[in-house]
């Protein structure tokens, strides 16, 4: 998080503000559309190859198990000041009151925006309640892609971690500027290989949706005002490569601008085969 920046992407100063400010830019087709789940698979990738690359961490992408810590965010092990990530954000700013990440300066949100601030969290442990195991079975039961998608990303399991941590979690934007985004992450990804697993030869191939989103139609979640959501005039929208009309397919092209390799959708499909990991 010290590694200064190298791609020029907006706002980042750091190696860890560059995935941030991709994931920024790339908003409006990596949310409600149906790249977001190869999307961020490939962009929770990108962070440990940073990792490894930039940081020299030895091990893997740890994912956060948050059925376990359901109904009880505020008392995970994950937020312990000494074991873990810190934990919940004090006063009008609600930054970080411990842990390793306490004196980081983020410079990047919320949204769109760029301005210095600190980590800061807000938990609502009643809001983690989508991260129940009943809703994850739920989830891992549709019989297709769009089924599975929509339960994953709409107000499920994918809205408890952001949700639940608050702050700069709950900003569909800029929400990688706290590192427990990965862990989140890296769990939902894992609950979609559980859901791919069931019949890899078929869910291999299936993908769909629609390949751009429309915010304006969508109400912010809490702590989130519309002009966070609002793309500044000077930044030009991602472009959709790979699609011959509106709906995301498997040729899709995946680009973090410059912080790993482009790869289609489909090369993601399988995370065992390109990028050669797997979950217990």
């Amino acid at each position: 998080m010290s590694t200064p920046a190298t791609l020029g992407l907006r706002g980042s100063r750091t190696k860890f503000d560059e995935l941030q400010s991709a994931h920024v830019l790339k908003m409006e087709i990596a949310h409600f559309t149906g790249q977001f789940l190869p999307f961020h698979r490939l962009f929770v990738w990108a962070h440990e190859q940073a990792l490894r690359n930039v940081c020299g961490f030895t091990g893997t992408q740890p994912y956060w198990a948050e059925e376990l810590d359901v109904g009880a965010f505020s008392k995970s092990i994950l937020l312990n000041p000494v074991l873990g990530f810190g934990g919940d954000g004090t006063g009008s700013e609600r930054c970080i009151r411990d842990g390793p990440f306490v004196n980081y300066t983020n410079p990047l949100g919320p949204g769109f925006e760029i301005s210095d601030h600190c980590i800061n969290r807000q938990i609502n442990d009643t809001l983690t309640m989508t991260a129940a195991p009943a809703v994850i079975e739920g989830c891992v039961n549709m019989p297709t892609f769009l089924t599975f998608w929509s339960c994953i990303e709409n107000k499920g399991p994918h809205s408890a971690g952001h949700q639940g941590i608050g702050a700069q979690m709950s900003n569909p934007i800029s929400s990688p500027g706290d590192p427990l985004f990965y862990l989140h992450h890296a769990w939902l990804d894992r609950i979609w290989r559980k859901w791919q697993l069931k019949d890899p030869e078929v869910r291999h191939q299936e993908m769909g949706g629609n390949n751009r989103a429309n915010l304006s139609s969508r109400v912010p979640p809490p702590g989130v005002t519309p002009v966070n959501l609002t793309r500044p005039a000077d930044i030009p929208e991602p472009l959709i490569v790979g699609d011959a009309g509106n709906v995301t397919t498997l040729n899709h092209l995946l680009y973090l601008y410059g912080l790993v390799e482009n790869r289609t959708i489909g090369e993601v499909m399988d995370p065992s085969k390109v990028l050669c990991y797997g979950y217990d």
